[in-house]
């Protein structure tokens, strides 16, 4: 068990089931997690951020992080045309080589996911659905639950909710961990499975990265599958320091319960050299377990298209013109 774990408030006995009896308990815990050390931080994601994949790894390391991607699209104008189009290439990042990886989902709005399924069914690519008021989350909880249960129906694979930042910067952390929970409640479907929970945090909002760290833990104790860093709607989304803390954050949730969750940094993340950076970090702080599209994921779309380049590169030695990939 790492330090952070065994010195958490109720992590002895490698449970935390009564952190959240009442707002009191889970501030005390939240509030005596030890505090971040900034300059720490901040050094050791650049260290990780200089290491390189050699040449004889790079193909695979190319071919694992286009398998981790979250392939979406969120804006007002989007179409069945557009969907549709999106899952294609998802089936198929690079038609002229299709030894090219499919990717790991397809997000999309709730309305959207009936189409995704339809154009993905049976490849095994799952479908992702934003919710509750993505992506300010201002709404009401019985609003945000019809969200969540409409995109479940329509036979969503993954759920993608924000946090009330508000009320989490406020210190009402008991709120925030019962919308995790009902939100968790909504996911199941009749025949008792549900889909995955991916929570995300707007990092960039939450102005420290205690807060982080506590938004970590608080949403991991509520039963989140996924801590996700970003809408991508914000000036600040995904950073390498942020990553690295919420991927200590899971490594010390597991030491202390025996609980895998999974992690995504989501957008800002574009280049093949931004991915590989990422994917170094996931080894050196969690090993092989998280190497895994069922515990690592990308939400950068435009990612895609410089992987596939960089993939193509490899194979013939030569860059491809500009009309090689597709627009997203």
């Amino acid at each position: 068990m790492s330090t952070l774990a065994a010195n958490a408030p109720g992590a002895t006995g490698g449970g935390l089931a009564d952190v959240a009896a009442s707002e009191a308990t889970l501030r005390r815990f939240l509030h005596g997690l030890p505090g971040v050390d900034q300059v720490g931080l901040e050094s050791r994601a650049a260290t990780l951020g200089t290491r390189s994949i050699k040449t004889t790894a790079k193909a695979f390391a190319i071919d694992l992080a286009i398998s981790m991607i979250d392939l979406t699209t969120l804006e007002g104008a989007d179409t069945v045309g557009k969907v549709r189009s999106l899952c294609a290439k998802g089936l198929s990042p690079d038609p002229s080589d299709r030894t090219a990886p499919q990717v790991a989902a397809i997000c999309v709005y709730p309305d959207m996911v009936a189409t995704a399924k339809d154009a993905l069914r049976g490849s095994g690519i799952q479908v992702a659905s934003v919710a509750t008021a993505f992506p300010s989350g201002r709404a009401g909880m019985p609003v945000k639950l019809a969200d969540t249960a409409e995109a479940v129906a329509a036979g969503a694979d993954e759920i993608d909710m924000v946090i009330d930042r508000g009320a989490f910067l406020s210190g009402r952390y008991l709120e925030v961990f019962e919308e995790i929970r009902a939100v968790k409640e909504a996911c199941r479907r009749p025949d008792g499975s549900a889909a995955h929970l991916k929570v995300i945090f707007e990092t960039g909002e939450l102005q420290t990265y205690d807060n982080v760290r506590r938004a970590s833990w608080l949403t991991m104790i509520a039963g989140a599958d996924f801590i996700k860093t970003s809408t991508g709607k914000v000036a600040v989304n995904a950073t390498p320091p942020v990553t690295l803390l919420m991927l200590e954050a899971v490594r010390d949730f597991r030491a202390a319960t025996g609980t895998q969750v999974g992690v995504k940094p989501a957008g800002g993340i574009r280049t093949t050299k931004d991915a590989m950076k990422y994917l170094v970090m996931v080894n050196e702080t969690l090993g092989d377990d998280w190497l895994s599209p069922h515990w690592f994921r990308f939400g950068a779309s435009s990612l895609l298209n410089d992987l596939l380049m960089q993939r193509q590169k490899l194979r013939t030695g030569r860059y491809s013109g500009p009309d090689y990939v597709t627009v997203d």
